[in-house]
């Protein structure tokens, strides 16, 4: 028989597998050669008191052998099946096009950037000489802004699709099986660019296509239902369903269904700085510890403060991480955060954000918000003084609105100028960063220090435009055959809820056929 069991380890016993064994014997009351296996299903740190601990969901095997399930796909050969277009090579667009090929169809998909190995070539550029290639960076590109920024595979997504699935994916591709088990699984940008590689070529080898260097210019429709597009400009695709996976930065697109008199909405964003400390300023906060055991992964935290109306919130936190320069235009300034497998470097990051609503930004355009955006971007890039040079201020003379005399060693590597954030970021931004961030130091002991640096800005949290669809069937009301899909459209945010709108996209394109 199989019993669910929850048992606590000192980090240093979480290897141990003849001490798990004695400890789910005791939980079960039985005698350990009852037991015949166990297998993991969750695994999360528990640092609320002094003593940290590991809780282990263990599902345990008594008198009877342990079988493993093992999650494995037969991709059949699609390559003379009907053609789905995909726009777009991110988490969304290779999983909907795994779900394709699933399904019995021939995914086709366009991504405007290069491939992984011929990305690398241009995030160089930018990192050492502030060089930003509109088509290829840290956004555009195979397996879109999830390759280059962290892999973090968190969600809140539960009940939208199956999540086991889209971790099993990553882990048939080349990801560690711990990514399974994780309270908060994390691939690492060192090792998702062979995972992305090997989705691609698992695409590839049942017959679908990836086109690089193509960008979708225009949306082929007749009579309110989608015929193909049009790539770069010249060649045109055919095909009746189009899943539009552009993410959020591909700003191009939405002006172009604005200009078509397809229906889009301006979304509300947030918008704020990325924050860096010392990781082991935070390692010693959350851990109640003056040396970060060696049985620990660096820490990290999730902070949200209510300053009058608004919320002020941590986003996509990068322990032992390095902030990314990652705009997607020229004269512009966008900061990310990614972290390697080993999070080994020596500071912790995280977007420190605002919301920004509908009636911060007044009027009826559709992409209100998004310029909104935009600006802020160019005042950051006109503060640096070009060359992606970051504006930033340390965090107590922020708060204090004094100009930084000097700034802390940090991670930006095409460097940062000591600004005064209050010139970029609006009134209200400034306001509620600054009310949240001391109270933020009541929460986490030594966070509220000049030791801190504030990068600008931090704009792309999520999509300022939402392209609307169907509940049900996932199509634009007004187009048949479109389907907007997961960040760009407004309804993901992050890889794997990105992942699973994607195969949801791809599923409501069976149901219609």
């Amino acid at each position: 028989m199989q019993k669910d069991v929850e048992i606590t380890l000192l980090p240093h016993e979480v290897e141990q597998t003849e001490l798990i064994n004695q400890k789910l014997a005791e939980a079960l009351k039985l005698s350990e050669s009852r037991i015949k296996g166990f297998e993991i299903l969750k695994r999360s740190i528990d640092a609320r008191s002094r003593k940290v601990i590991f809780r282990l969901q263990v599902k345990v095997f008594v008198d009877e052998e342990a079988v493993p399930e093992v999650y494995t796909v037969n991709y059949s050969n699609v390559s003379t099946a009907k053609p789905v277009i995909i726009i777009g090579a991110g988490p969304a667009g290779l999983f909907a096009a795994l779900q394709c090929i699933e399904n019995g169809l021939k995914p086709i998909i366009i991504e405007r950037g290069k491939d992984v190995k011929q990305r690398r070539r241009d995030l160089a550029a930018i990192n050492k000489q502030g060089l930003v290639n509109t088509e290829s960076n840290y956004c555009y590109g195979e397996g879109g802004a999830g390759t280059y920024s962290d892999g973090k595979l968190y969600t809140r997504s539960n009940k939208r699709g199956d999540i086991n699935k889209v971790l099993q994916v990553f882990v048939n591709h080349g990801a560690q099986p711990d990514i399974t088990i994780d309270a908060r699984p994390h691939i690492g940008t060192n090792k998702l660019p062979h995972i992305i590689t090997s989705i691609k070529n698992t695409i590839l080898n049942a017959g679908g296509e990836v086109m690089f260097d193509s960008q979708m210019t225009d949306i082929l429709i007749e009579f309110g239902k989608v015929k193909g597009i049009e790539v770069n400009f010249q060649d045109k695709l055919f095909a009746d369903d189009i899943i539009l996976a552009t993410g959020h930065s591909a700003r191009d697109v939405y002006e172009l269904l604005n200009k078509k008199n397809i229906l889009i909405e301006a979304k509300p964003f947030a918008l704020g700085v990325r924050i860096e400390h010392p990781q082991e300023t935070i390692d010693k906060a959350q851990y109640h510890c003056d040396i970060r055991s060696e049985f620990l992964p660096p820490a990290n935290y999730s902070l949200v403060e209510q300053v009058g109306t608004r919320g002020v919130f941590s986003f996509c936190m990068c322990p032992g991480g390095i902030i990314a320069p990652c705009a997607t235009g020229e004269n512009e300034i966008v900061v990310n955060g990614w972290s390697p497998s080993k999070r080994n470097n020596p500071y912790a990051n995280s977007g420190t954000v605002v919301q920004v609503t509908l009636e911060d930004v007044q009027g009826y355009d559709p992409l209100r918000m998004l310029h909104f955006q935009s600006e802020i971007e160019k005042r950051a890039f006109e503060a640096g003084g070009g060359n992606l040079v970051a504006p930033a201020q340390r965090m107590v003379d922020f708060v204090n609105n004094r100009l930084s005399i000097d700034l802390p060693r940090n991670s930006y590597l095409p460097g940062t100028k000591s600004s005064m954030l209050d010139n970029i970021l609006p009134d209200f931004v400034s306001d509620s960063l600054r009310a949240a961030l001391p109270l933020f130091g009541k929460k986490i002991r030594g966070y509220y220090t000049n030791e801190a640096i504030l990068v600008g800005v931090e704009s792309r949290t999520s999509s300022p435009v939402r392209i609307p669809r169907h509940k049900e069937t996932y199509q634009h009301p007004q187009v048949k055959g479109l389907y907007p899909c997961a960040e760009g459209a407004g309804y993901a945010g992050g890889i794997l809820s990105a992942a699973i709108d994607g195969i949801n996209c791809a599923n409501a394109i069976l149901s219609a056929s």
